[in-house]
């Protein structure tokens, strides 16, 4: 059965342009046929605790002795468990203050764990070539040279260190009813253009 892990980290709720995305990218996938399926962590709703204790970024033989919370350990390998069973991947990272939510960094710091998820003293990368689709909305404008630290942070741990399959989709403009400046047509052009596009991505994201 082919499973889409869909990851919500926005705070907007029924407002949100990420989450919208996210949910026309599920609606396609599930399209597919009765046996594709999705499995849906909302962040926002539920997050994750921060990073607390340097030990949950080793697996247990790389520790150097020191033991993780057996809380943390349980929610650890539930989240790596979730995401090693998804067949694809969708994360709406809204940007907040130049970057994504934190609650998606503290789910980050859970799933990417040098030993098991990416490789460090064995060349582990179960994750490889499985696609992850980056789904993002700014308030401003997404123009050429527009502060982004979104996508690369999250193609460098999710493409370089996991190994996966990395594709983005973003739309801007969110203000614009507030800012007339930012010209609420184009905003619409853009969102419709993003829908568009997680459209054909659910539609033929590989499904093992």
């Amino acid at each position: 059965m082919p499973v889409l892990l869909r990851i919500d980290s926005s705070a907007g709720g029924a407002d949100s342009r990420s989450r919208r995305i996210t949910d026309e990218l599920a609606g396609a996938w599930l399209a597919r046929g009765e046996e594709f399926s999705v499995v849906a962590r909302d962040l926002n709703a539920s997050p994750p605790p921060h990073l607390g204790d340097t030990a949950q970024h080793w697996p247990e033989r790389l520790r150097g002795g020191a033991v993780l919370d057996a809380g943390t350990a349980a929610l650890q390998g539930e989240l790596i468990a979730e995401l090693l069973a998804a067949d694809a991947v969708v994360i709406g990272a809204p940007m907040y203050n130049y970057t994504f939510p934190s609650t998606l960094k503290a789910w980050l710091d859970f799933v990417h764990v040098p030993g098991v998820t990416a490789p460090f003293d064995e060349p582990t990368q179960p994750l490889a070539g499985r696609p992850a689709v980056i789904v993002s909305a700014r308030g401003a404008t997404d123009d050429d040279g527009a502060f982004e630290h979104v996508f690369a942070p999250l193609r460098l741990a999710l493409g370089d260190g996991l190994g996966m399959d990395v594709h983005v989709v973003s739309t801007s403009r969110t203000l614009a009813d507030a800012v007339p400046d930012l010209d609420a047509a184009l905003a619409a052009e853009e969102l419709a253009r993003a829908l568009d596009r997680v459209r054909e991505l659910g539609a033929s994201l590989p499904a093992t």
